[in-house]
């Protein structure tokens, strides 16, 4: 049974799917491992590494998606120019894909799976359950983009981060504001905090509140009155326009006083909620930094620009993408060993084996046997329209 692993051809991805550890026990499982040609090698993993474990290497894209029953990728599936074909069209019809598909907002995508008649698996919508933390490629990949995020506003920031005293004098550490704490926010808070800065952060959900104080931050606390602000999921969840006022209110007074604000606030299949507006902006300090962790989504910032680093009122806003891609070692590593873990679920015993009962196949299957299976998904697609 063959796996295939191909080059990544978004601009700018530099991780890979699989790397050699994981790959190793793919062909002690009984798989016959292909990988792209130069597939691991901006991650530093060589074709020979690949090769020594017995994966075969493939000298093109047609190559490895040749005939290939699994195909286990980083980002959704795009045109690939040098074969002159969509990598859905490269893949044999029904086969299996696992990848970070996005598939609230590329419904269309779902579309051309199922006409393939092709089985997809998006490991962005794997269930956030005990059984399933160990195939969290959300987590692991917010993890590293949290951390990436404070290393880009240090970078950009004109002051040192920690208090330093020197014969010149003692100089304060840096103000560090981060909205929101999910995994991401709470990885920025440690990287700030192990930085130096002292650190305030807001999140919706009054439950997180014991892990922002244990990792040495204070709590900016909105009441929020009888609403809930999480899903079942656990995830952030959209509000009353009141309380939204509220919010952004108490968001103004604290990022006045911030030298560095990390935005992390993402409400699943919408658009980013805007929680620092351009007026914000105007009275934050010169020389402050934002890093807007949410603008692939619309961004959490009114002025930031999705790629980009603009500077208002003296502000610097960084619209950086993908920072996982940014750390390819460690983030391809991580990935890998998500990816792997999920593929125990589906291969058994040198069989294919999907159980549409098992509770994390069945919410990260996206199509199958050549339709729609996702709910949020199929309702989209119906209404003939896009995700929000």
């Amino acid at each position: 049974m063959k796996i295939a692993i191909p080059k990544e051809i978004l601009p700018g991805e530099r991780r890979v799917a699989a790397v050699p550890e994981t790959v190793d026990k793919m062909v002690k499982s009984g798989l016959e491992v292909w990988v792209e040609s130069d597939a691991g090698k901006a991650a530093s993993f060589q074709n020979s590494d690949y090769e020594k474990i017995g994966a075969k290497i493939a000298p093109d894209a047609a190559a490895v998606y040749s005939g290939a029953d699994i195909v286990m990728k980083i980002q959704r599936p795009l045109f690939n120019e040098k074969a002159g074909k969509n990598e859905i069209d490269l893949m044999k019809e029904g086969a299996i894909l696992v990848a970070l598909l996005q598939p609230m907002s590329y419904p269309d995508l779902a579309q051309k799976l199922a006409a393939r008649k092709i089985t997809s698996f998006a490991v962005d919508l794997i269930p956030r359950i005990t059984r399933a933390q160990r195939m969290d490629v959300l987590s692991s990949m917010s993890s590293i983009a949290g951390y990436k995020a404070v290393l880009l506003a240090g970078s950009a920031f004109g002051k040192m981060i920690p208090m330093m005293t020197t014969a010149a004098g003692t100089l304060p550490p840096a103000k560090c504001l981060i909205l929101g704490a999910g995994v991401a926010g709470l990885q920025a808070i440690a990287t700030a905090k192990r930085l130096g800065a002292t650190v305030e952060a807001f999140d919706t959900r009054p439950a997180v509140k014991e892990q922002v104080k244990s990792l040495g931050a204070e709590f900016v606390e909105l009441d929020l009155g009888h609403e809930q602000a999480e899903d079942a999921g656990g995830y952030a969840k959209e509000l009353s326009a009141e309380f939204y006022k509220k919010e952004k209110e108490l968001i103004h007074q604290h990022v006045k006083g911030a030298d560095i604000v990390i935005t992390t606030a993402l409400i699943p299949g919408k658009k980013a909620p805007v929680l620092i507006t351009a007026e914000m902006v105007k009275d934050m300090k010169k020389g402050s930094v934002i890093v807007d962790m949410a603008v692939e989504q619309g961004g959490n910032c009114e002025l930031s620009k999705m790629g980009e680093d603009v500077v208002e009122h003296g502000v610097t806003i960084i619209g950086a993408t993908n920072l996982p891609a940014t750390v390819p070692i460690h983030a391809s590593q991580m990935y890998a060993k998500n990816m792997n873990n999920f593929l125990t679920l589906i291969y058994v015993n040198k069989e294919l084996k999907v159980d549409l009962n098992d509770e994390i196949i069945k919410g990260a299957m996206v199509t199958h046997k050549g339709e729609i299976v996702q709910p949020g998904i199929k309702a989209i697609v119906s209404k003939g329209g896009t995700a929000s």
